[in-house]
């Protein structure tokens, strides 16, 4: 009777295996094909970010060194139009390197050149500073933030500059968190208070006042909130 069992299950063993076999012969050509897309994917994403993503973003770091260099010293419209010489520009190099870090950082600059230049333009820097994504960075991206709340401002589109201010204060308070100064937050929500009051809007101004009294106990704006306080509440 073992035996037979024993027979029964090899019997059975090898049907499986035969259908197997089947299904392995029948779908040979699909899964060989699967298998090679798989493999030209892996290869793929490897030769990308090996051969023309690290380079490309190498070559757009070390362009925007110049721009970075230009801005430093005040000159803008080189900075966002080029030197005439190997610098071709920071709207061109963020045109060209687009997807790099050098190239989303470009759009930083140039929004702020666009601000800062003699004539300021800042529906180009309101254009270029909404281009750049300010990402988890926890020392630009509140900076960058109240940038375009500046360029809002400037352009009398104070309603989105002072979410912006709240935005880079939310943003600032993340940096707090991660040991760094708090100095920051309390800064970008006074700016929104006082577009507030511009506005009329005393009572929201004075919320957040208060709420910067309250909570940035250790900021130098811990005292000088005062000022504003005593302000929005007549």
């Amino acid at each position: 009777m073992a035996k037979k069992n024993q027979k029964t299950e090899v019997v059975e063993a090898q049907e499986v295996l035969n259908k197997s076999e089947a299904l392995i012969v029948k779908y040979k050509k699909p899964i060989i094909i699967a298998l090679v897309a798989i493999i030209a994917i892996v290869v793929g994403v490897y030769c990308y970010n090996n051969y023309y993503k690290a380079p490309r973003e190498a070559k757009a770091s070390t362009t925007l060194a110049k721009g970075q260099e230009l801005v430093a010293n005040q000159q803008y419209d080189k900075a966002l139009k080029g030197d005439g010489a190997a610098f071709g520009g920071l709207i061109k190099l963020a045109d060209e390197f687009s997807g790099t870090d050098a190239g989303n950082l470009a759009n930083l600059y140039a929004g702020l050149c666009y601000a800062r230049q003699e004539k300021p333009d800042y529906k180009k820097a309101i254009e270029y500073l909404e281009k750049y994504d300010c990402g988890e960075d926890i020392l630009i991206s509140p900076a960058a933030k109240s940038a375009l709340g500046d360029a809002y401002a400037s352009d009398k589109q104070l309603d989105k500059a002072i979410e912006c201010f709240k935005e880079a204060a939310k943003m600032a308070d993340k940096q707090a968190a991660n040991d760094m100064s708090t100095a920051l937050a309390p800064y970008f929500l006074v700016k929104a208070g006082v577009l507030l009051e511009s506005q009329g809007k005393k009572a929201e101004a004075l919320e957040i006042y208060k709420d910067i009294k309250k909570k940035y106990v250790n900021s130098p704006y811990y005292n000088e909130v005062d000022k504003y306080i005593e302000r929005a509440s007549n």
